[in-house]
């Protein structure tokens, strides 16, 4: 990856609708050698896919916490199993496992607290392994969303 594709993935973490003329434009390209980089990066996995930023507000999800999650065990049958569990639960928004304690960090979104207790005892609370939850309450975004560096 040189510059030129650097510059190129820059531009369309800014806005992802660019044309291929546009977007040749801004980083001073013609258009052919520009769509090629494009396909390029797109078969390489550098872009992964194109998807509008929603606002959660405006689809109503206006609560969100952070819960740390603890395994009992971490046998690659309980990772699994783990994993593939809260992969199938659409108000976890992000999922990352940790080095250390806990084990996993995940970003929750729900309409409010009612819908958050709901999921935490419904769903959370059962996911395989689990030996504890601690959430805590997202007050503000300060940074959210921002494009990688180059």
């Amino acid at each position: 990856m040189d510059a030129l594709d650097r510059k190129i993935l820059t531009e369309l973490q800014q806005d992802g609708r660019l044309t291929v003329t546009d977007l040749a434009a801004r980083v001073r390209l013609s258009v052919s050698p520009c769509h090629r980089r494009l396909r390029d990066l797109e078969r390489e996995g550098a872009i992964r896919g194109y998807r509008a930023v929603v606002d959660p507000a405006a689809v109503g999800l206006t609560f969100e916490a952070l819960v740390f999650v603890t395994l009992r065990w971490e046998d690659q049958g309980t990772v699994t199993a783990f994993e593939e569990a809260v992969t199938a639960i659409p108000h976890v928004l992000q999922a990352q496992r940790l080095f250390g304690e806990p084990d996993y960090l995940l970003r929750v979104a729900t309409s409010d607290l009612t819908a958050y207790q709901r999921l935490y005892d419904e769903r959370l609370v059962r996911l395989p392994g689990v030996q504890r939850l601690t959430s805590t309450l997202v007050m503000k975004h300060v940074v959210d969303d921002r494009p990688l560096p180059e």
